[in-house]
């Protein structure tokens, strides 16, 4: 069984009729690419919350894969993820795996991801990464939502000043998330373009 997708998102124009066996496809690839992203891990001194790869891969599933698929690839990751596969960001702190690591300290970050692929996807649905001057403040709200649940979840769970909570949460990871974004927000409309190029021909 197949259908035509009405979405604007990029996966479903490069794959304008999907099966079920293609979504899965897609949701299994996107489960990997995050989970091997999440092992890029840099731990921060005195912080509970690592530098890693994970938010640029959110930024590049939510603005690829389109609303729901996009938020129903991070459920799937979040779920294995508490059922016990190893696939959570490396941290000193806690275990890689188990819904300790959902409630625990840095588990506002995770699920600041999961609204953030969903909102990233919606944008992209309606073509916000389609051009920079759109796709760079689509993907500024998608890392600002990440961190606001981030850093509200970290201050309450190891009661920080909000000061500290800023400097363990936040103020390490202003310069790789604003290369992310960078990266992200010229990157797909190049890739549009190109696209708009093969279909025109």
């Amino acid at each position: 069984m197949s259908f035509v997708s009405q979405s604007g998102s990029l996966r479903a124009t490069i794959f304008p009729r999907s099966t079920a066996l293609t979504h899965s496809l897609f949701l299994v690839g996107g489960v990997g690419f995050i989970s091997l992203m999440a092992q890029i891990a840099i731990p921060v001194p005195g912080s509970p919350v690592p530098v890693t790869g994970q938010t640029l891969a959110v930024l590049l599933i939510g603005t690829t894969y389109g609303a729901r698929l996009g938020a129903l690839t991070f459920a799937t990751y979040l779920f294995a993820g508490i059922a016990g596969a190893p696939i959570f960001a490396p941290s000193a702190t806690a275990a890689n795996h188990g819904i300790e690591r959902l409630l625990g300290a840095t588990g506002g970050y995770l699920v600041g991801m999961l609204v953030a692929s969903f909102v990233l996807g919606y944008l992209a649905d309606k073509k916000a990464d389609q051009k920079f001057r759109t796709s760079f403040p689509a993907l500024i709200l998608g890392d600002a939502i990440i961190f606001t649940f981030g850093l509200l979840w970290l201050q309450s769970s190891l009661n920080l000043t909000w000061s500290a909570t800023l400097a363990a949460g936040f103020t390490p990871f202003i310069i790789g998330e604003s290369l992310k974004i960078a990266i992200t927000a010229t990157s797909l409309p190049l890739v549009w373009k190109r696209i708009a190029r093969t279909l025109n021909k």
